[in-house]
């Protein structure tokens, strides 16, 4: 398996401007000064990045209250990603990294198992970034069922209702 680079508490957020499923640019250091929970998902409309973003969706009013913006980025492109967001009614930004430049530099993207078999593509993955601009959580292969949760769990925020 080649050496893949994987990001840990403590490092600085590689910064990045995408732009979003209505066609603007999102820059990372745009939220400096609040956290911001950045998660990497494989494709829009499939059904474990569905649940993943309507997970989000339903507890991102509770992740707001606690200070948290929430930020989707995949290699999908604007159009789907716009279709995506109206289809589940998603309320926060989805970004589009079609060349997959985030996504390998934030070491979301090689080789991973997929039933078994080493393939190379989308690592399921979840940052929390803080104030300054440094990775607080690094969270890689995390499942798109019961993650919302876990990851409140783990932030010390409450279970949702």
């Amino acid at each position: 398996m080649s050496e893949q680079t994987r990001l840990a508490e403590g490092d600085e957020a590689p910064d990045f401007t995408l732009t979003d499923s209505e066609g603007n640019p999102v820059s990372l250091r745009d939220h400096r000064g609040g956290s911001v929970i950045v998660y990497f998902y494989p494709a829009a409309n499939t059904p474990g990045c569905t649940k993943q973003a309507c997970d989000f969706r339903d507890n991102l009013a509770e992740l707001n209250e606690a200070g948290l913006t929430v930020l989707g980025i995949s290699p999908d492109p604007v159009a789907t990603l716009r279709g995506f967001r109206e289809d589940q009614g998603l309320t926060f930004p989805l970004l589009s990294d079609p060349d997959k430049t985030v996504l390998t530099r934030w070491g979301a993207f090689g080789e991973k198992k997929l039933y078994g078999k080493t393939v190379t593509g989308v690592i399921r993955s979840t940052f929390v970034v803080d104030e300054s601009g440094r990775i607080a959580k690094a969270q890689y292969n995390v499942k798109a069922t019961g993650h919302v949760a876990k990851l409140r769990r783990d932030l010390g925020l409450p279970a949702s209702a």
